[in-house]
């Protein structure tokens, strides 16, 4: 009984904690989030549309009609809000924990009040890695039995997700439906597949664990960041944690993920022949040559004290594109992940939400934290200027049409003729600027970096 009542206070003072630190650091993600029905979503290179189908016939026959850049773009089309809200939850959410192993050389065991930063990095790097093991189409199936936000949506569509979701379980219980026969190998193709993507999902997520062994884990960061001179419980800027990730790439052993590689731009330059060479570099593991996918992290202000809202139709065009994986940014002391947009409002989502460590090594481990129910809303003009913008190129091929695309989006973009970044031919020491070495002895980052990192460090805005 002693034993029962103690783990019953625990299990007590772990909610009121959990409530204090969800009240201190994540109160507004208790505000309502409306979409409209009249204006298209766009998530990370999909766009949907809440009108119906005729409507919508009608809505992008005009978009054509009169030269939308975004029908330019061409992203995939989608309808209704159930298949948006399934691909918004099917990303990976990453957060605030508590109660984690404790980081070494230091005695905390939560991030909570400062690693909001490292944790939307985790979330870009996670949608690339979704986009590279189990490719832009997929979602996870359970996404709709997330509890959501019911204010958020029209009553309408909330009645015919509501219908969906009885219709697909009536069918299950009805012994009629279920005794109609099944095709049987593209059942089990189907199975095959949807197994697969549960293993590579599962494994996505394991490496983002809070665990010291965990590939890209907030442990992990944390001694990374320590070569350019940050500690557990310190601020990290957009750049910096962009310099971070691909120093845990490029460390990551995991036989998986020798197939990926991150470059980060140089002062907002992409250096193409740079680019290539690491896709074309050999895989560790063997010492073949093969090509990597590669992610391409772009840091850039938009404005100085504050954000330049001339800048909000590149944003746009960029969300749009199939090659964005988000973007590392927020406003003034909150870091969020932005994916997505509804006219002049960014779709992100919300590191500052306090939950409990989930042991990611069981096997069969939930899932349901690492997903968010409800996208949040935030107007462009309170976005602070720091950001880094990330994208995800599967061959060279793919980085020689995004870059194509992309430099025409900021050509049309820039009206002074000075674009927020530029894809340059050939490599940085053909422009006098040291190349960073992909390896170092002793040190992860070279001097040059360090200077870099410490200057972006002083510049950048201090992050809750």
């Amino acid at each position: 009984m002693e034993a029962t009542g103690t783990d019953e206070v625990e299990k007590i003072k772990s909610k009121f904690m959990s409530a204090w630190n969800n009240m201190k650091y994540s109160w507004v993600l208790k505000t309502k989030t409306y979409f409209s029905r009249n204006s298209p979503v766009f998530l990370l290179g999909k766009c949907y549309h809440f009108k119906t189908e005729g409507e919508y016939r009608a809505l992008h026959s005009f978009l054509s009609s009169n030269g939308s850049n975004f029908d330019k773009i061409n992203p995939e089309i989608s309808g209704n809000v159930e298949e948006f809200r399934k691909d918004f939850i099917s990303r990976i959410w990453l957060t605030y924990r508590e109660e984690f192993p404790q980081i070494q050389g230091s005695a905390l065991t939560t991030d909570c009040g400062w690693g909001c930063t490292l944790r939307t990095g985790q979330m870009l790097l996670a949608q690339a890695l979704l986009l590279h093991f189990l490719g832009r189409a997929w979602v996870w199936p359970e996404a709709l039995e997330m509890e959501m936000d019911s204010e958020s949506w029209p009553s309408s569509s909330l009645r015919k997700l509501t219908a969906s979701l009885e219709a697909s379980l009536s069918a299950d219980r009805d012994p009629a439906l279920l005794a109609r026969p099944r095709h049987g190998p593209a059942r089990r193709d189907r199975d095959v597949t949807e197994m697969r993507n549960e293993v590579y999902h599962r494994k996505i997520i394991s490496w983002f664990g809070d665990s010291p062994l965990a590939a890209f884990g907030l442990h992990q960061l944390i001694e990374y960041g320590k070569k350019s001179g940050k500690t557990a419980g310190d601020w990290y800027g957009p750049a910096v944690v962009a310099h971070i990730l691909r120093k845990a790439v490029e460390e990551a052993r995991d036989p998986e993920l020798q197939g990926v590689t991150v470059y980060v731009a140089q002062d907002c330059t992409v250096y193409s022949s740079d680019v290539i060479d690491r896709q074309c570099s050999s895989f560790l593991d063997s010492g073949k040559a093969g090509t990597k996918a590669v992610i391409i992290l772009v840091p850039v202000r938009l404005g100085g004290e504050r954000t330049n809202t001339d800048y909000l139709e590149f944003v746009k065009g960029i969300l749009s594109l199939e090659y964005c994986v988000g973007i590392i940014g927020g406003k003034p002391k909150q870091s969020y992940y932005f994916a997505g947009f509804q006219d002049d409002s960014l779709i992100y989502m919300d590191p500052h939400y306090c939950q409990s460590f989930v042991d990611v090594s069981i096997k069969d481990f939930p899932l349901e934290s690492f997903h968010c129910p409800s996208p949040k809303k935030m107007s462009f003009k309170k976005m602070d200027p720091s950001c880094t913008i990330g994208f995800y190129c599967r061959t060279v091929q793919d980085f020689e049409k995004a870059s194509e695309e992309i430099t025409k989006m900021l050509n049309s973009s820039s009206k002074e003729k000075y674009p927020l970044f530029t894809f340059v031919k050939g490599h940085s020491r053909d422009y006098d600027f040291a190349s960073s070495p992909l390896h170092e002895e002793n040190d992860l980052f070279s001097e040059d970096e360090k200077k870099r990192l410490k200057r972006f460090s002083t510049e950048e805005f201090v992050l809750l």
